[in-house]
């Protein structure tokens, strides 16, 4: 409530208006008042719901506040808003009332001021009259004169005070009027005043009642609260103590536990060990197999390296060749005319068409595949599903199990392949892979029992395997893994699964058929069993025939015979049977039959004869098979063992081919299996102990090396990865490249691409690199081991075959080589980076594994004999032990010539072989000393530093290089620096990198006027000096500077800020200042100039910028730093702005584009409107991007100009992204050496460098709170041209653009000013704007220019207001005072046109008005009254406002009334006169006044109307030019007028007065006119008016002459009648002469004037 009275008067008045009549009208029922009010609460009454709602809920809970303490009902929220509503109204009523009485006293009290003003002034005219009538009597017209012309200033004084005292009245009376109508409202709502204060004590009470309800219930929570935490206590303690007496007790059964198994923990502990010891014994057999393990993945990451090389360099080969077969093949079709790049680019893009045709028919075929696994699967699970109830129901037949088989089996190529292959070649590639699986574990050499027999073994593996998924993978894999077989065609293995699950029967020779009892014995497999049981043709050749003889035997219970049924359809065209039906056979008979083979075709064939028996069908199988190399080694692995360096060992390994086909071998070791060898280096001691122990020792401590932990891994990514190299590897067959096993191809050997392998030159193969090996022969290879470098040494080769069904076979060969008795420890030693002249040491360590002592002898090179020594250079070694000798290396300046072989001066490396000589030992011990020698130099970039001539006032910086050339980090200092000088950075002290350079500045501040020379040391941290020489000069410059550094507060961008300082000129008689040249001379004193010189683009200013001073002078110097935005920054973000919203732009067109393109091909087109609909949508389409294409058009650079929009957006960017700028000017003052010469002041003086003077400027600017965003962010408020009295007003917003509210202040404008501040400034938070308003009314017609300051705390934001007073040039088309529209009938239109031309330069705004619609015109005839008393003398003299309308319309009408006319064009308005009925006084006035109220024109309107389309005019008035002085409502009263028509009058009094002019004796006759006219009007016929007079002959008689006498006016014209009067002879002076004739005019009517003539003579007639 009290911010609400606060409120200023402004602030109520609306409300007055509005809410003090509609809310506090005690006739309004109160209920309605505030029901819409009701939904719509004031944001200062939230509260109140609030209020609302606890009460509520207070109210539901226990119902205390139910009623009140009187027993009223329970106060609802709309009356309790309602209450506090009335109370705001009713004290914005007293503050209205409060205000409104001050100001009545306000006024009361101006009045009397001027009254006493207007008393004073009254008594000075007194007094300067009565001076007037002394001097007058006096006969002083000097001073009469002079007191007549205060008299006169008096006078207008006393006016215009009078005038101010009547404004004030009005004024005052109008304040009166407001506070009665206040005060009558205060009277309404003294009702609703003592209710406001009745519901507000009831308020109080409810509120104190709530208020101790509230303490009360918060007392029972808390005490609630009490008991219940009392509770709670009381509940864990019991708690607490249950658990202790539960822990006790268990405590007690722990111990009785404890002891009872403390008797059953030894047999434990023992037993436990016993398992520990078996397991650590698994362990180390575990450990041995990985071993084996990581060496064979050592050979294959190995052998895989360089193969990788190969390939790698094979690829580089044939990218080379391509890119020349390209190159050629552009040339060729250049030469031919053809486009070479396109035809290039047509042939990437088949090749691409045909790549992604291939990877759709893989992807298809794994698809495909997948698909056959699933129906498969299914068909399996289904096939199971219906054999259990099918065994429990009937036992199938084997004719219906083959049939279904078969079915089977013919079902699976549909699924695999599109074009089903026919039934001979479906059964033959089933039959071929199933017999590659089942003929890898028999051997060609064995017998037929022995290919049935691992035929049966080998098929009961495959009936009974489960599927892989399923399997777990091994730990590791071990040697027997190496011999990696191709991975088979997964739709054969789909095959081989589905025929080995459902064909159990054919996969062996037996077929297991359903138990069968006959005789009381049951019978287990076939009735008949072959001899042999598998068919076999071995190595058969095509076109050969063979036969072989099978013996059937029937091993049943039964009496049988058997039936053939049938070789299998793919062996018909090969396989011949003779078959002669046998009888019935016992059990134990047999017969024979023969099978004839001739073979067409070099495959591998299997098949099956089949029977039928009695008790079933049986098969035996068939196996044929061509010529095959069967190619084996009798040993994969070859250990040389451990071996001296420099012996030679040979091992020899036997290849042996067992198959009956020839083939050719090679030694391959470029591929991932072929040779590679990998030296590991051995410590000399482990080597010692290999060489006295066995192989077997040695390989049991290599088995616990750390390595073989980390290839675990290694192998077990290889094992896991091994399916898809399998993949990669079956591409690469199919392309033609060599076989390559899958163990080479992992992922995880990507890593090692980089590493090279070593060539070795220890292990090595003899001169058989290839040959023949023939069939069932064998050939030597022969291997030689020749150590050369102790380490373990390894080469994987492999022999590789010209028979592409036979593998490589893979062999691994490692040897151990053991170095020599004595060695050197390091055989390299590194001192590191070494200084020239300093000495560094390292010991040499040598190791003796002989068992005898042993002289050693140290040698050194004869060419660095002088920079190195080795101490002692001979000594004895011990058996089994060490020895150690001092290496001391101090590296001279002669080092480069000395060593030049040894030594890189370039590069400073080092690098020395040595030698220690060994007795008894033919091969020295080698070791090498690698150093890199550098220099130890610090350099500066300048021998002598020249500091010039420096004032004693300023300080003079000079900045040298310091350069560290050496290769290590160097400390340095300057040491022993006078005073008068200092070294930055860090006072001098410092690291430098290995060839670092630091600036280092060196800063000289002269203390007096003299020359100066010295040197600086720097002294590094090896103790080295290096000097720099320095000198200079001081001298006294004569004018000084108060202060030499300006620091500036942080300034916003745009405010400024000031800093006053001093320059005096010092010098006098007595001051001396010495030259810099000649330090002895005095310097004369005189005037000096100085100028102090800006740099470009800064936002210094400082004024005067130059000047004269005196000698003993000082001039004040004011520094503005005024921070702003550059051009070249504002135009730079423009620019990224610009680029910014292309790239945007850009991006939605592409967006548009792409959505367009996914949307086109959803929308159909109908065949019917295809050319339509393909024309339109294009061209809407260009013209949209036509469109968007001019609109994304960006101006050029060159238009960002200070000003367009582009330039203030930029502008208004940097300062919201505005953070801190620090900058430092050094402004220098430049200082004359004295005036110019006298003879030619135009001459410019000398100006001498030395008495320079500098001042230095630290200038922080900072983001502005305040920024403009209205006007483009323009301080500048330019309102143009306005005319004088006019007021134009424009408003500019401020936006808070900082973190912190900030309270708005402004400076005060002109009070006598044309602008003015409208509005009152307040507090803004963070980004809250706030807008200005700003009038403009100019008084004079010139030019003004005003600043307005908006101050907050951190900054002032200045706004430059512009504006023109103009005076407008306004002009009428009309030039008369009087615009007369003649004679019109009645209730027609007349209408003329003004123009009014503006010739300013600014837009004018006018508006037309009429006397008789002006508000101020007296009412009820008042005007008529004052014409008829005073001016009736005079007939001319006509009212402003004459006859009106009897309907009530004004007779005349404007139209526009109002309007603006632009610059230099011109306006027109029309007046229109209407009459409504027939007078000859219609008039009225009007003025065309312009918004300053300046007036351009006034006019009188005139009109007269008729009844007939004749009329007469002319002659004297016989009444007043106004119809009645009643209202003009009452139309029955006639006028009595010259043109009057009524009816009961046969004719009108018309009267003409003439009046002869007698002078000198000689009278002048005298001449009226009168005017016969007729109407023009559509409404009226085209005749026109006849008059005539009558009695013309007596007029003649009393010296009257008419002319015409009778005539004819036509339409629309007039005629003038002439009357002219000559008094006769006889004439008596004085006399009158009065005649009396008719005039009669005819048209649509007939109207009779009674004209009376009177005649007189008049000496003063006009």
């Amino acid at each position: 409530m009290e911010v609400e009275d606060r409120r200023s008067p402004a602030e109520v008045e609306p409300n007055r208006c509005g809410q003090l009549d509609v809310h506090l009208s005690p006739d309004d029922p109160s209920d309605e008042t505030f029901k819409a009010e009701e939904s719509d609460v004031p944001a200062d009454l939230d509260w109140l719901e609030e209020l609302s709602e606890e009460d509520d809920g207070v109210g539901d809970g226990d119902g205390d506040l139910a009623a009140m303490a009187d027993g009223c009902k329970k106060r609802s929220y709309a009356e309790t808003a309602r209450m506090f509503k009335l109370r705001r109204n009713l004290d914005q009523l007293d503050c209205f009332h409060r205000q409104k009485e001050h100001d009545v006293l306000k006024a009361r009290e101006k009045l009397k001021l001027c009254q006493q003003n207007i008393q004073s002034l009254l008594e000075q005219r007194d007094n300067l009259e009565r001076e007037i009538e002394q001097q007058k009597v006096t006969d002083n017209s000097v001073a009469l004169f002079r007191l007549r012309a205060r008299h006169k200033h008096l006078c207008q004084k006393l006016q215009s005070e009078e005038e101010l005292e009547g404004h004030i009245n009005i004024e005052l009376k109008q304040l009166e009027l407001e506070l009665s109508e206040v005060e009558v409202e205060l009277g309404r709502c003294s009702l609703l005043r003592q209710e406001v204060q009745e519901e507000e004590q009831l308020f109080q009470v409810l509120k104190a009642q709530k208020a101790a309800t509230r303490l009360q219930q918060e007392r029972e929570a808390s005490q609630n609260l009490q008991l219940k935490m009392k509770n709670l206590r009381d509940k864990q303690a019991a708690m607490l103590k249950k658990e202790e007496t539960e822990c006790q007790r268990k405590i007690e059964e722990g111990r009785a536990s404890r002891k009872i198994a403390a008797k059953y923990l030894k047999q434990t502990v023992k037993r436990m060990h016993q398992q520990e010891a078996e397991r650590e014994q698994q362990n180390q057999e575990l450990l041995e197999k990985r071993l084996q393990a990581v060496k064979s993945l050592k050979t294959n990451i190995e052998a895989t390296q360089e193969n990788l090389q190969v390939q790698q360099s094979r690829a580089r080969a044939n990218a080379l060749k391509k890119e020349q077969l390209q190159r050629q093949l552009r040339e060729s079709l250049q030469a031919q005319g053809i486009n070479s790049i396109k035809h290039m680019y047509q042939q990437k893009q088949q090749q691409e068409t045909k790549r992604k045709e291939g990877e759709f028919e893989e992807s298809q075929k794994s698809k495909r595949v997948e698909i056959v696994s699933k129906i498969l699967q299914e068909e399996q699970l289904t096939n199971r599903r219906q054999r259990k109830p099918a065994l429990l129901l009937a036992k199938p037949s084997a004719t219906e199990k083959f049939l279904s088989l078969r079915r089977a089996s013919e079902k699976i190529p549909y699924y695999l392949d599109p074009v089903p292959p026919s039934a001979a070649e479906e059964r033959a590639t089933i039959f071929r892979d199933f017999s590659d699986t089942s003929s890898s574990s028999s051997s060609s050499a064995c017998s037929d029992v022995e290919d049935l027999e691992g035929t049966e073994e080998s098929e009961e593996k495959v009936n009974h395997q489960i599927p892989t998924d399923s399997l777990a993978e091994p730990e590791f894999s071990g040697l027997w893994d190496q011999n990696i077989k191709k991975i088979p065609n997964e739709n054969a293995t789909l095959v081989q699964i589905q025929l080995r699950q459902e064909e159990p029967p054919i996969a062996s020779g037996k077929l297991n058929m359903t138990a069968k009892r006959n005789r009381g014995k049951e019978l287990r497999g076939p009735p008949f069993i072959s001899k042999p049981e598998v068919i076999l043709f071995k190595d058969f050749d095509v076109g050969k025939m063979y036969k072989k003889k099978i013996v059937l035997t029937n091993i049943s219970y039964a009496v049988i015979n058997c039936k053939f049924l049938g070789v299998s359809p793919h062996l018909k065209n090969f396989f011949t049977v003779n078959f002669q039906p046998p009888t019935l056979l016992s059990t134990g008979m047999s017969f024979d039959m023969q099978a004839i083979f001739q073979p067409v075709i070099n495959e591998d064939l299997e098949g099956e004869l089949q029977f039928a028996s009695a008790l079933g069908p049986f098969f035996v199988p068939i196996r044929c098979t061509v010529k095959k190399c069967i190619l084996e080694v009798d040993s994969q692995f070859i250990d040389f063992g451990s071996h001296v360096v420099g012996q030679t060992i040979s091992r020899t390994i036997t290849l042996t081919n067992k198959g009956a086909l020839a083939t050719h071998f090679s030694l391959d070791s470029s591929t991932c299996l072929s040779p590679e060898t990998s030296y590991v280096q051995m410590p000399p001691q482990v080597s010692a102990n290999t060489y006295e122990a066995s192989s077997q020792n040695t390989a049991t401590n290599n088995q616990n090396s750390p390595e073989s932990i980390d290839a675990e891994d290694v192998q077990s990514k290889l094992q896991s990865q091994e399916l898809s190299a399998g993949e990669q590897q079956e591409q690469s067959v199919s392309e033609g490249a060599k076989t390559v096993p899958e163990a080479c191809l992992s992922s995880d050997l990507d890593n090692q691409t980089d590493q090279t392998p070593s060539d070795s030159s220890d292990i090595k193969l003899r001169d058989v690199r290839g040959g023949e090996i023939g069939p069932f022969e064998s050939v030597k290879l022969e291997i030689i081991f020749t150590p050369t470098i102790p380490g373990e040494t390894r080469l994987d080769f492999s022999i590789k075959f010209s028979d592409k069904t036979s593998k490589p076979i893979p062999i691994h060969v490692r040897g151990v080589a053991v170095s020599m008795p004595v060695w050197v420890l390091q055989p390299s030693i590194d001192l590191k980076i070494c200084m020239f002249d300093r000495l560094y040491q390292d010991t040499i360590m040598v190791q003796s594994r002989a068992s005898t002592a042993l002289k050693l002898t140290f040698e050194v090179c004869q060419d660095m004999r002088k920079h190195m020594e080795i101490l002692p250079k001979t000594g004895f070694i011990q058996a089994q032990s060490s020895f150690s000798a001092q290496l001391k290396f101090i590296p001279r300046l002669s080092l480069s010539k000395d060593a030049k072989k040894f030594f890189d001066s370039d590069t400073g490396v080092l690098e020395v072989p040595m030698t220690v000589q060994v007795a008894g030992q033919v091969q020295p011990a080698h070791f090498t000393v690698h150093a890199i020698v550098t220099s130890s130099d610090l350099r500066f970039d300048h021998s002598e530093v020249d500091f010039g001539y420096c004032s004693i006032y300023q300080s003079v910086k000079s900045s040298i290089r310091l350069t560290n050339l050496s290769l290590l980090p160097q400390d340095f200092g300057f040491l022993g620096v006078p005073e008068f000088i200092e070294v930055q950075p860090n006072d001098g002290f410092g690291t430098l990198l290995p060839q670092e350079t630091l600036e280092v500045d060196l800063i000289f501040s002269a203390q007096t006027a003299k020359e100066y020379r010295f040197q600086l040391s720097c002294k590094s941290g090896i103790n080295r000096d290096f000097l720099l020489s320095c000198r200079a000069v001081g001298v006294h410059p004569p004018l000084e500077l108060s202060h030499f550094l300006v620091q500036f507060g942080a300034t916003a961008v745009g405010d400024q800020s000031t800093a006053m300082l001093f320059l005096s000129n010092h010098q006098t008689g007595r001051d001396q200042n010495r030259q810099p040249v000649s330090p002895g001379v005095k310097a004369p004193v005189m005037p000096r100039l100085f100028s102090f010189a800006l740099p470009e683009d800064s936002d210094i200013g400082i004024s005067p910028s130059a000047g004269r001073l005196l000698p003993g002078e000082r001039c004040l110097v004011q520094v503005t730093f005024k921070p702003r935005l550059l051009d070249q920054e504002i135009k730079e973000e423009a620019l990224r702005r610009l680029h910014r919203a292309k790239l945007l732009y850009e991006s939605e067109l592409e967006g548009n584009r792409l959505a367009e393109q996914e949307a086109k091909p959803e929308i159909p087109l109908e065949a019917s409107k295809g050319k339509k609909a393909s024309v339109n949508p294009k061209n809407s389409k260009v013209s949209n991007e036509a469109e968007k294409g001019k609109q994304s058009e960006s101006p050029h650079p060159g238009n960002i100009v200070p000003g367009s929009s582009w330039y203030e957006e930029a502008k208004a960017s940097l300062l919201y992204s505005f953070r801190e700028r620090y900058r430092e000017y050094t402004i220098p003052c430049f200082v004359s050496d004295g005036d110019p010469p006298e003879d030619d002041k135009l001459v410019q003086p000398a100006w001498s460098p030395f008495n320079t003077l500098y001042l230095k400027l630290q200038c922080p600017a900072v983001q502005p709170p305040l920024v403009v965003i209205s006007n483009n962010g323009c301080n500048i408020i330019d309102f143009h041209q306005v005319t004088v009295g006019d007021r134009v007003i424009k408003r500019f917003t401020v936006q808070n653009i900082s973190q912190e509210s900030v309270d708005l202040s402004s400076s005060v404008l002109d009070v006598y000013g044309p602008f003015s501040l409208l509005n009152a400034l307040r507090s803004i938070r963070p980004g809250e704007k706030h807008t200005l308003i700003l009038a403009f009314s100019p008084t004079l017609e010139k030019k003004y220019c005003d600043m307005l300051e908006v101050r907050c705390q951190k900054m002032t934001l200045e706004m430059t207001l512009l504006g023109e007073g103009i005076v407008p040039a306004v002009t009428s088309s009309h030039t008369g005072d009087v615009l007369d529209f003649g004679y019109v009938l009645e209730k027609e239109t007349a209408s003329q046109v003004v123009k009014l031309q503006n010739s300013s330069a600014v837009a004018v705004s006018f508006r037309v008005m009429l006397a008789s619609l002006s508000p101020f015109r007296p009412q009820g005839g008042a005007d008529r009254v004052a014409f008829l008393l005073d001016r009736y003398a005079n007939s001319h003299v006509h009212p402003a406002v004459g006859t009106q309308n009897y309907s009530g319309l004004s007779v005349f009408s404007v139209v526009p009334v109002e309007g603006s006319i632009p610059p230099g064009q011109s306006q027109e308005f029309t007046v229109t006169f209407r009459p409504d009925h027939p007078s000859v006084n219609y008039s009225d006035k009007l003025t065309v006044e312009l918004m300053n109220k300046s007036k351009v024109c006034v006019m009188e309107l005139k009109g007269a109307a008729s009844s007939h389309s004749m009329y007469l005019c002319g002659g004297d008035l016989l009444t007043v030019p106004v119809e009645s002085l009643l209202p003009s409502v009452i139309t029955s009263e006639p006028q009595l007028t010259a043109e009057s028509e009524v009816t009961e009058s046969p004719t009108i009094p018309l009267l003409v007065t003439l009046k002869a002019r007698c002078s000198s004796g000689a009278i002048t006759p005298a001449v009226r006119e009168l005017q016969v006219g007729c109407i023009h009007s559509t409404q009226t016929s085209k005749k026109g008016v006849e008059f005539y007079w009558d009695n013309v002959a007596s007029l003649q008689q009393q010296g009257f002459n008419v002319e015409p006498s009778k005539g004819t006016v036509d339409s629309g014209q007039r005629c003038t009648i002439r009357i002219t009067w000559t008094p006769h002879i006889g004439y008596k002076p004085y006399e009158v002469v009065e005649m009396c004739v008719p005039l009669t005019l005819k048209a649509d009517g007939m109207n009779v004037y009674r004209v009376t003539l009177m005649a007189l003579v008049s000496t003063t007639a006009d």
